[in-house]
């Protein structure tokens, strides 16, 4: 770590008591919102408030040497992370992707909040560990899992990050046209959209795909390697199927968009951050030139 002071970055994202009061104003509101659905809101209470409590004892439990911040996801693009920093995401492995993108080494502690609720991949800790686990990280004897990313660039220099995986496709249900080329194999597709995930990525919607297709790749997290998976590709005397999946780790997929309209790139599910698709424009994806630095004991 940096001589300089480091600083706790815990990050969050609302709890879903806050989204219902945001979406109703009122906390009777959302109560009968909730009761014509046959739920309760007290049950939806009691979780918040669990967690305001398992944050409440992560920020304790920091040394009082260090400074602190928190920041919610929806201002992650806002927010200037700092090399010195540590960065403390409570909440479910989503979370660790969703602030990924904007970190470059800052090392990421992930606590896991609800165990029951939450798989746990990349959020391993319990808040009774945060404490040795910082210090640990503070003196550089923290085991650190470097996990690669996924990389897109277009032909215009425009780039995204994601821990997890690239969608490439049609912004709406509409096929999605595109070339793909992998090193000298090319094909003209019309499918429901690509994903090139990574290792870590393997474990979530590629996964799905891959069950459902019978396609298996072996894809350490820590691999510098990528995989790629066409959704549904439709075979017409323009399009074909022979290119639906593969493992890359010394060369990019080269994508064309074929879409006049529509065309959308965007990183482990959040389509508000996006790079447009349109007809002609190109795209390389590739392992990124940075990882995930995931504390992980």
């Amino acid at each position: 770590m940096s001589a300089t002071t480091p600083r706790a970055v815990f990050v969050i994202r609302e709890t879903d008591y806050e989204l219902l009061i945001a979406r109703h104003a009122t906390r009777d509101q959302a109560r009968f919102f909730l009761e014509t659905r046959g739920q309760k809101i007290e049950d939806v209470e009691a979780r918040h408030a669990k967690f305001g409590e398992t944050l409440r004892r992560a920020r304790s439990s920091i040394s009082t040497d260090w400074r602190q911040t928190l920041v919610k996801r929806a201002d992650f693009d806002r927010f200037l992370f700092a090399p010195e920093d540590v960065v403390i995401a409570v909440g479910q492995d989503g979370l660790v992707a969703n602030v990924a993108k904007y970190l470059n080494g800052q090392p990421v502690l992930g606590i896991n909040p609800a165990p029951d609720q939450y798989d746990g991949v990349l959020v391993r800790l319990n808040v009774a560990a945060l404490g040795k686990a910082s210090n640990a990280v503070l003196h550089n004897d923290a085991a650190i899992e470097h996990r690669t990313m996924v990389q897109a660039t277009t032909d215009s220099g425009e780039r995204l990050l994601a821990l997890n995986e690239i969608f490439v496709g049609h912004r709406s249900h509409q096929s999605a046209r595109y070339t793909i080329a992998d090193g000298a194999k090319h094909e003209d597709h019309s499918s429901s959209g690509l994903i090139v995930a990574s290792g870590t990525g393997a474990t979530g919607w590629a996964r799905s795909i891959m069950e459902a297709t019978g396609t298996h790749f072996d894809l350490d997290p820590q691999e510098r390697a990528i995989a790629y998976f066409v959704r549904e590709p439709f075979p017409s005397v323009a399009t074909g199927t022979a290119l639906r999946a593969g493992k890359l780790s010394a060369s990019a997929l080269a994508v064309t968009s074929r879409m006049n309209d529509g065309g959308t790139i965007f990183a482990d599910g959040i389509e508000r951050d996006f790079l447009r698709f349109d007809w002609g424009q190109r795209i390389s994806i590739a392992p990124a030139d940075r990882s995930l630095r995931l504390v992980v004991g």
